[in-house]
């Protein structure tokens, strides 16, 4: 479309609403009014509910001013926005679920002066073309700037604490600062159309990933619904403008829970493996963080959802206990209490801990990597090592356990010190506790006295990690091994099937 301002010898283009005054006839008659009425008229009808549709009908309903439509007409504004529709469903999605036909129609009518006294009058086609043009540019933007589906709203109302309470309260499973549209971002928006910048900012505004891209062109390739779903659910994470990305760093660590595998890289260098990570009941979360500190030998504070499945019925079993190594703390104070004295309501009570001592047989192996997060999940060893033979590996109750803790622990290290190195090898496996070496020379499971034939010059328990090592815990269902292949991995978590319950708004079917 051209403005008023433009040159063309094109009549048919040229005319604009100035020209239509100049007709004696009341179809070509303008009405603010009128045109006001059938915004309400199209608001009313419209039972679309995405954040960009809530925002249009609030802008319109609070007499907004036209952004699309002036005395000049529609001008080559609306043809860019339709440029960008056009290719729609080159990503998946549909036109139609952007107006893009219905626009396109009523464009041709402004320019041919195809109006009647009826349903296509002017003032009807003026309205429809302001509302349905600001609805798919609103659409558009938000979902191309920040995505379609808002993960951190839809992932962290999934699964419910408590089915049965009357206040239902959610586990958190999406913790990664990400952007946001808000009422900022919607003002410059608006601003755009009304300057004349549309072609600038539709630009600006698309997915920066590389990876979207390597998606996007996948995708025009595949003809299987199936593939097509699974493409179009990593091309929306892609789309997610997020606050830190492992691209900002020369060093970090990856973990990709679908995969079952932790990537660690540093420079040109890098390490893979295997890993364990929650069930579908307990997942494990999606975050970002930074590695600070390594404790070897760690003692494990056992979450009280396992002590009052698991432990509190084996009060008064000290075999049990002591088999397990556990022992019982308060909370307050830090005092080990007497396993005499410990009771079923101390158990029950969140002033007392229950705790696995370090060394041989604890639950967290003999190392784990501590990180800020507010789960309490970490990423350790593991006293479990088939594990890491099965395929599917969704074992613990949200933490991550890897197949090579020591190779990870000396990734860690920002100065490879040989001797540092073999402190770290030496702790994780000398025989610590589980009633065969001790360190403070205590009786064994056998109530025998043993030698302490430990070095314990050689012994360390923890290592701050320096600087930081940036972690980054996400969630793809195709992604790219070391050499750059795209990798297809199962949808362990059901989280393609949210995400695409969201897509669908706009797909054809």
């Amino acid at each position: 479309m051209f403005s008023c301002r433009e040159k063309t010898t094109n009549p048919n283009i040229n005319l604009t609403l100035s020209d239509f005054a100049k007709l004696d006839t009341s179809a070509y008659a303008l009405n603010s009014h009128r045109i006001r009425a059938y915004l309400d008229m199209m608001i009313n009808a419209d039972n679309d509910s995405m954040a960009a549709d809530a925002h249009l009908k609030g802008y319109y309903s609070n007499k907004g001013s036209f952004l699309w439509i002036d005395r000049c007409g529609v001008d080559n504004r609306a043809d860019i926005l339709l440029n960008y529709i056009r290719k729609v469903n080159e990503m998946g999605f549909s036109r139609n679920k952007f107006r893009y036909g219905q626009i396109e129609r009523d464009l041709r009518r402004a320019r041919e002066l195809d109006f009647d006294t009826s349903h296509n009058s002017i003032n009807r086609v003026m309205a429809r073309l302001e509302y349905n043009l600001t609805k798919a540019y609103l659409r558009y933007v938000i979902g191309q700037r920040f995505g379609y589906f808002n993960p951190s709203y839809e992932l962290n109302r999934l699964d419910p604490y408590d089915k049965d309470s009357t206040v239902v309260t959610y586990r958190k499973l999406f913790d990664i600062p990400m952007e946001k549209p808000d009422k900022a971002f919607y003002r410059t928006a608006m601003r755009k159309i009304g300057v004349d910048s549309v072609a600038e900012f539709l630009k600006d505004i698309q997915p920066k990933s590389k990876l979207y891209w390597t998606f996007y062109e996948k995708l025009k390739q595949t003809h299987s619904k199936t593939q097509r779903i699974k493409i179009l659910c990593n091309m929306e994470r892609c789309r997610w403008r997020l606050k830190d990305y492992p691209s900002m760093h020369d060093k970090y660590v990856l973990v990709n829970i679908p995969s079952f595998r932790l990537r660690a890289v540093d420079g040109n260098k890098s390490l893979g493996m295997r890993i364990g990570c929650g069930s579908s009941e307990t997942k494990t979360p999606l975050l970002t963080s930074a590695i600070m500190r390594m404790d070897i030998n760690p003692q494990w504070i056992v979450p009280r959802s396992i002590v009052k499945k698991s432990i509190i019925n084996r009060i008064g079993n000290r075999s049990y206990f002591e088999s397990h190594q556990f022992f019982v703390r308060e909370r307050k104070t830090g005092k080990k209490i007497s396993f005499d004295k410990v009771t079923r309501e101390m158990l029950n009570s969140s002033d007392y801990l229950v705790v696995q001592a370090g060394g041989v047989g604890n639950s967290l192996g003999r190392i784990i990597f501590r990180f800020n997060n507010s789960f309490s999940v970490f990423i350790h060893d593991t006293d479990q090592h088939g594990v890491f033979s099965q395929e599917d590996r969704g074992v613990s109750h949200g933490c991550v356990r890897v197949q090579k803790p020591f190779s990870l622990a000396v990734f860690m290290l920002s100065d490879k010190n040989e001797n540092i190195i073999s402190k770290i090898k030496y702790s994780m496996t000398a025989q610590i506790g589980g009633g065969i070496v001790s360190t403070d020379n205590k009786k064994n499971e056998n109530s025998e006295l043993k030698k302490d034939t430990l070095n314990h010059s050689r012994i360390i328990s923890m290592i701050n990690v320096t600087p930081k090592v940036p972690l980054f815990i996400t969630y793809f269902t195709l992604y790219p091994d070391f050499e750059g292949n795209i990798k297809s991995y199962s949808d362990v978590y059901g989280y393609d099937n949210v995400i695409f319950s969201t897509l669908k708004n706009y797909l054809g079917y």
